[in-house]
């Protein structure tokens, strides 16, 4: 693949992601910033809540700074996972250009959300830095190798949902509650530590646990016990999106394009 391909496909990606935005924000008032503000202002609601209902720190973490690693974490996945079970069937009208493919469709949506959830990560920790609650990170690539995992499972996980969906129609209705499961199973609001051993090696095979437990030891350093096995959850990602991948491609005519 020549560096023409690659900046063809750049080129496709990127106009995707223009459309995505003005189309679910619109192009007037806040437009691109929602993205970024919807995450930002669960996430500051949940911060707040959380730190007026429990004591300041458990288990010698703070509960704001602790918080914060979790909730983005579970705001990245869930945005993934709901925004591509539905990038098919909301841009099929497109697949009649034909330098556009469900890949480009896909990653202009995961891209997208991505972004801004990464940009209200940096404003979140930014703000509670300036205000005391978190120090710098520890290990700045430890945090953003498990942010970059993390996304990597959330984009398998939704395309496999995405295949599902296109198959089986009653999928469509589980996904709501599938979010409901995702939030205990992704590990956002205890740690590894604080579960029993012989629940703790049972738990480690689902892959969410390991990005989050690598993006707390990246913020909060080795004071912090944390337990994850990186090539684990990221050979897991890749199975999630190969698998996820080829459920698109043999479902594609399951959909009417527009």
């Amino acid at each position: 693949m020549g560096l023409k391909t690659i900046s063809k496909h750049l080129r496709i990606i990127g106009a995707l992601m223009m459309r995505e935005t003005s189309t679910r924000f619109g192009r007037e008032g806040l437009g691109f910033a929602w993205l970024v503000l919807e995450p930002l202002s669960f996430c500051f609601g949940v911060i707040i809540l959380w730190t007026a209902t429990k004591p300041e720190y458990e288990h010698g973490i703070r509960v704001s700074a602790f918080t914060m690693t979790g909730y983005m974490c579970v705001l990245l996945l869930r945005h993934q996972v709901t925004y591509t079970v539905t990038a098919m069937p909301a841009n099929m009208g497109l697949l009649h250009h034909r330098l556009i493919t469900p890949v480009h469709i896909i990653l202009a949506r995961n891209l997208l959300e991505l972004g801004g959830a990464t940009i209200a990560f940096l404003v979140v920790y930014t703000v509670l830095f300036c205000l005391g609650q978190v120090s710098l990170p520890h290990d700045y690539i430890l945090l953003y190798s498990g942010w970059m995992l993390l996304a990597w499972i959330g984009m398998g996980t939704g395309l496999v949902l995405a295949g599902a969906a296109m198959r089986f129609e009653v999928m469509e209705r589980l996904i709501t509650l599938l979010m409901y499961v995702l939030v205990p199973l992704s590990g956002a609001f205890f740690m590894i530590a604080w579960v029993p051993a012989h629940i703790a090696s049972i738990y480690l095979y689902m892959p969410f646990p390991h990005p989050i437990e690598m993006l707390r030891a990246g913020v909060f350093g080795e004071f912090v016990p944390t337990t994850y096995h990186t090539y684990y959850a990221f050979m897991f990602g890749c199975a999630l999106n190969f698998i996820g991948f080829i459920l698109i491609a043999i479902s594609r005519d399951r959909l009417d394009v527009e």
